[in-house]
C-alpha cells in the first residue's frame, strides 16, 4: 500500500518573530508519501509487531503486573525527562517517593515525578475521552506543574513564536511554524489520529504523529516529554498495547543524536522511511530489553525468596517485607510497617536479617528509620538510566 501523495514534508513561510524577519516551517499535514511495502519498511513492521506483542504477554508472566507497569511508567518518565537534560536518576526518584531526600534538585525530581502523573491521567482520561489536543493540553499542564517551564503558559497552544537552537529564531537550527498556525496544524494532527488511514498499522501511526507533534511544537515548553508521552498513549489506544510498557525513551537517550538528525531529516529532506526504519528498529530491540528485564526481575525474586525460607521460623515476617519491597524497592521502617501491617520493631528484625542475607543494604549510618533498598532488583531497574 502507498500513502496519500505529497510532495515534500512542509515548505517555510515567513513571519516576524522578536522584530526580525524569519523563515517558519509549516509541515504538510499527514499522512506523508512512503510505501509501507518496501524491503526497508515491511519486514521491520512485522518483526516490530511481533516484538510488541510479546511484550504486551509480559503482564502474564508476572504474579503481579501493576507492579512491573509501576517501574516502568517511572522507568519511561525518567528517561524521557533525561533526554532534556534533567539530572534525577531512578534512585532519586523512588527516594522522593519514599518522602526521602534525593541527590539532585527537587525540581530535577519533579519533572519526572510530574510525566508520571501525566502518563496516568492520560491512561484514565482515554476511558472517557479521545486522544485530542483538549487531553494534550490537560497533560501539557500537569507536565509543568510547578517545574521549570511553569511560567510558560501550561495547557496553553503558544501564543508566541518558538524556536530550537540558536539564541533567537533569526540564528535557530530549527523554527516551528507561527503560532497563528499552531491551532489549526493540531486540528489536522488529531483528525489523522482518529482517521482510518494507518489504522491496521498502529506502529508506523505513532511513529508520524510524533515527528508531526514535535515539528509543530505546540507549547513553549515541554514539547518533547509530551511528544514521547504521545506514543504511549497511541499504543493503548488504539489496542495495540493493554498497557504502557514500551519505554522508548531508553532506545531515544542512547541514540539522541541519531533520533535528532532523522527529525530534521524528516523536515528538510523528506526522510519519513530511514525515520520509521529508526523508530520501528526502536520497537523491536526495546520491546525485547523490557521482556529480559522480567525475565531477570522474576529470577531474582524467587532467588531471594528460596534465601529468606531458609531463615526458618523468622522468615514469615521477612517475606511479608520482602514482598513489600518487590513493590517499592527503596523504602523505610515506617512505610513497610504501614504496607505489610507488621509493628516497627517486627519490620526492623526483618530488614536486620535481609541485610545479613545480602538482600537488602542501608546506605550511610544505620540510624533509625533511615532509608532501605532492595539493591539488587534497583541495579536491573537502573540499566541504561544513568543521566546524561
Amino acid at each position: 500500500m502507498t500513502t496519500k501523495k505529497k510532495k515534500g514534508s512542509g515548505r517555510y513561510v515567513e513571519t516576524i518573530a522578536f522584530g526580525e524577519k524569519v523563515s517558519a516551517f509549516l509541515p504538510n499535514p499527514l499522512p506523508p508519501e512512503f510505501d509501507i511495502t518496501s524491503p526497508k519498511i515491511f519486514g521491520r513492521l512485522n518483526d516490530a509487531n511481533r516484538a510488541l506483542g510479546r511484550l504486551d504477554g509480559i503482564k502474564d508472566m508476572l504474579p503481579n503486573a501493576d507492579l512491573f507497569l509501576y517501574f516502568y511508567v517511572r522507568k519511561e518518565a525518567l528517561l524521557s525527562s533525561q533526554i532534556e537534560g534533567t539530572q534525577s536518576s531512578f534512585s532519586d526518584l523512588l527516594l522522593f517517593e519514599a518522602d526521602e531526600t534525593p541527590s539532585v534538585s527537587v525540581d530535577d525530581v519533579g519533572e519526572v515525578t510530574n510525566y508520571v502523573a501525566a502518563m496516568n491521567l492520560g491512561l484514565e482520561r482515554l476511558q472517557t475521552l479521545p486522544l485530542s489536543s483538549r487531553l494534550l493540553k490537560e497533560l501539557h499542564a500537569v507536565l509543568m506543574r510547578g517545574v521549570r517551564g511553569e511560567t510558560k503558559n501550561p495547557g496553553e497552544f503558544r501564543r508566541s513564536q518558538n524556536w530550537i537552537g540558536g539564541t533567537r529564531p533569526g540564528n535557530a537550527r530549527f523554527v516551528p511554524p507561527p503560532p497563528d498556525k499552531v491551532t489549526e496544524l493540531m486540528s489536522d494532527l488529531e483528525k489523522f489520529i482518529h482517521a482510518d488511514e494507518l489504522r491496521e498499522a498502529p506502529l508506523l501511526k505513532a511513529a508520524l504523529v510524533h515527528v508531526q507533534f514535535e515539528t509543530i511544537h505546540p507549547f513553549l515548553d515541554g514539547n518533547g516529554r509530551l511528544g514521547r508521552l504521545l506514543i504511549a498513549l497511541m499504543l493503548v489506544e488504539s489496542e495495540a498495547l493493554t498497557a504502557p510498557l514500551l519505554y522508548l525513551s531508553l532506545y531515544l537517550k542512547a541514540r539522541r543524536d541519531d533520533y535528532y538528525a532523522l527529525l530534521s531529516k524528516v523536515r528538510f529532506e523528506n526522510g519519513w522511511e530511514d525515520w520509521l526504519e529508526f523508530f520501528l528498529d526502536g520497537v523491536i530491540e526495546t520491546s525485547a530489553q523490557a521482556v529480559r528485564t522480567a525475565q531477570r526481575l522474576l529470577a531474582q525474586f524467587d532467588e531471594d525468596e528460596q534465601k529468606i525460607r531458609a531463615l526458618g521460623r523468622a522468615s514469615d515476617s521477612a517475606l511479608r517485607v520482602h514482598t513489600e519491597l518487590k513493590s517499592r524497592p527503596v523504602a523505610n521502617v515506617p512505610l513497610l510497617a504501614e504496607w505489610s501491617n507488621l509493628t516497627a520493631p517486627t519490620v526492623r528484625s526483618s530488614l536486620k536479617r535481609l541485610i545479613d542475607i545480602g538482600i537488602v543494604t542501608q546506605p550511610g549510618n544505620e540510624k533509625r528509620d533511615k532509608v532501605y533498598i532492595y539493591r539488587p532488583v534497583l541495579e536491573i531497574l537502573e540499566q541504561g538510566t544513568d543521566p546524561l
